[in-house]
């Protein structure tokens, strides 16, 4: 079957301790652990936790992934403010999501986007929070029946129920599609007058990836000209904890840790993820800005086994043969694998296994070329969400040519036989160092109760159209320094004084130091400034003054710490090539997308200024 080439155009996030992908994305990179006890906004610690699994109506979790604060605008949206107690969250946080990836788009496309044609596709899981709600009212009669039983005289029970009653939101008009999982979608398309397909998806965890399934079909079917598709999943409630609490699936350690020889559960997070899709043809000619481009999508259930909620690994691997069967390549040529990897003692087996299978049929012999990982380790189990979790984390990878990292893995689980299998655990973000003769690629698996099963997998773009500049996700600023002589990389380092307790001055600075490096000097010079820019400019003029070090032709410095080292190897950051000054002086875009066409140069992996 033929695959037509799907750009990813647009991306929109709010995850745990990020309300962009920005942040999601500044997250992934530093490592951030962004579980934390339940709030006391979504259930009380003290009501429901019970160490003991068994323990009735009781759940042995008390940590997860939780949502920052997010102000929301009704009247932006055209919402009457009444309405909103009769529309679950879920529906409201799509609304801004699917707004940040319109945004993204229209920053550098030249003209406006065709809403007519324009469809929304998401995933999410059965009703939603306010679901519960609206049922727990109903149960009024149970509660008269009960209080009666106790011996209270009618005026009594009346009393008791009404203020039992007024814990919950009280029905009205809105109420009905405030409620339903489908109107996430319906509202973005009424909101933001998209005249597409809006539908949404429910493969269980692997419901978003199911919705790029089916917007990847539209685009291909021709019935639409974009799409935004992902996941939208709030609903950490105590219903949400009970249900996974007693499957038994959650940590009763408190900790995610995916592919570790502790893991002992997952743990549940919250989170809205969204992409924009177009067809690549469209997108280069329009002029959108392309992230990356899936190369195929491959499906798959499990069949008969011995439950229905127990994963096969056959019927996973079959989800990958036909992704790559479908792509033209092999995963052979994938460096970066984005597993489900909820932390589960036989979830992540059968996930191993299943990848084993599908990647040594490809008949490579040597080991461990393919790094892995879940972002599971840092935000939970998004649910709903959890495929475009991966999928935003994959996205921005192969954009930014740099290998993530997957947190709290101590000692690989042994039982995976990592050593002797094609993957490794990439536990440090690192720079993608990558052969030149054929682009990065990368994949992600999503899975689902009842056995769906989805993979996809995703390449980065390298022709002609627009790229958006890559995302500032550093803790610090990059200055960079360039000169003809090391007299004059000298003379530039000592100029720079930065004004105290001016606003911004940093990064101000370090945007200027950029527009002024000239790619075709011999001489450079680069300190990761972090607050101490006073400091690391004085140890490195004592450096280059010949006390410390020198200067050499050709040598890109990666930070004070290492330039300062008095050692020119001639090696950039981690001791990565650097690119020429003749390779680097023939990109235009040097300093700007850091683009000099060398896969292991290390002037590349730094960022632009935005």
């Amino acid at each position: 079957m033929s695959f037509e080439p799907i750009a990813v155009v647009g991306a929109g996030a709010i995850f745990p301790g990020a309300l962009d992908v920005p942040g999601y994305w500044q997250n992934i990179l530093s490592g951030k652990d962004l579980l934390t006890e339940i709030p006391k906004s979504h259930w009380l610690i003290e009501d429901y936790y019970d160490a003991d699994p068994k323990a009735p109506d009781k759940t042995y979790a008390k940590k997860g992934g939780f949502l920052p604060d997010v102000a929301f605008d009704p009247m932006a949206y055209g919402i009457p403010p009444s309405l909103l107690p009769a529309t679950d969250t879920s529906q409201l946080l799509a609304l801004i999501v699917a707004q940040q990836v319109l945004d993204d788009v229209m920053r550098c496309r030249p003209k406006a986007i065709d809403r007519s044609r324009l469809s929304v596709i998401l995933g999410v899981t059965g009703g939603q929070e306010l679901m519960g709600s609206m049922a727990s009212r109903l149960q009024r009669p149970i509660w008269e029946n009960a209080l009666r039983q106790c011996g209270l005289v009618e005026d009594e029970v009346q009393r008791a129920c009404e203020r039992i009653s007024a814990h919950y939101v009280g029905w009205q008009e809105a109420t009905f599609p405030g409620l339903l999982g489908n109107v996430v979608a319906g509202r973005v398309a009424n909101r933001l007058n998209f005249g597409g397909t809006n539908c949404t998806t429910d493969a269980a965890c692997a419901s978003a990836l199911s919705s790029v399934h089916l917007g990847i079909l539209e685009l291909q079917s021709g019935h639409s000209d974009m799409v935004i598709t992902g996941g939208v999943d709030t609903m950490n409630d105590i219903f949400m904890y009970m249900c996974f609490s007693k499957t038994p699936a959650l940590s009763a350690s408190g900790g995610c840790r995916p592919f570790d020889s502790s893991a002992d559960g997952t743990m549940l997070g919250e989170g809205i993820g969204m992409v924009g899709l177009r067809r690549l043809a469209d997108a280069e000619r329009d002029g959108d800005p392309i992230y990356a481009v899936i190369r195929g999508m491959g499906t798959s259930s499990d069949g008969k086994s011995k439950s229905v909620y127990a994963p096969v690994s056959e019927g996973q691997a079959q989800a990958l043969r036909r992704a790559y069967a479908m792509a033209g390549y092999g995963p052979d040529t994938v460096e970066l694998m984005e597993a489900h990897g909820t932390g589960t003692k036989a979830g992540d087996a059968a996930e191993i296994v299943g990848l084993k299978m599908a990647f040594d049929e490809s008949g490579r012999k040597d080991r461990q070329w393919c790094a892995i990982g879940s972002v599971k380790s840092q935000i939970g189990h998004t649910k709903a969400t959890a495929g475009v979790a991966g999928f935003l984390k994959v996205l921005m990878a192969l954009h930014h040519r740099v290998l993530p990292p997957t947190m709290h893995v101590q000692k690989p689980n042994p039982q995976a036989d990592f050593p002797n299998s094609p993957f490794y655990v990439s536990t440090q973000s690192r720079p993608w160092v990558h052969p030149t003769d054929r682009r990065r690629r990368a994949s992600v698996s999503a899975f689902g109760f009842g056995g769906s099963n989805f993979h996809m997998t995703a390449e980065e773009y390298t022709g002609a159209g627009n790229r958006p500049l890559r995302l500032d996700a550093s803790t610090g600023e990059l200055f960079v320094f360039t000169g003809a002589s090391p007299e004059e990389v000298t003379a530039a380092v000592a100029a720079v004084k930065l004004e105290a307790g001016a606003p911004n001055i940093e990064a101000r600075t370090a945007a200027r130091l950029w527009k002024q490096a000239d790619a075709a000097h011999a001489f450079r010079l680069a300190v990761l400034v972090r607050g101490d820019w006073e400091r690391k400019r004085e140890s490195a003029l004592r450096a280059m003054s010949g006390k410390g070090g020198a200067v050499a032709p050709g040598v890109f410095w990666s930070a004070a710490e290492a330039a300062l080292s008095g050692q020119a190897t001639g090696q950039g950051p981690g001791g990565w090539p650097s690119c020429s000054p003749a390779r680097a002086a023939s990109s235009p875009t040097w300093g700007r997308r850091s683009r000099c066409g060398s896969s292991g140069c290390a002037a590349c992996w730094i960022r632009p200024r935005r």
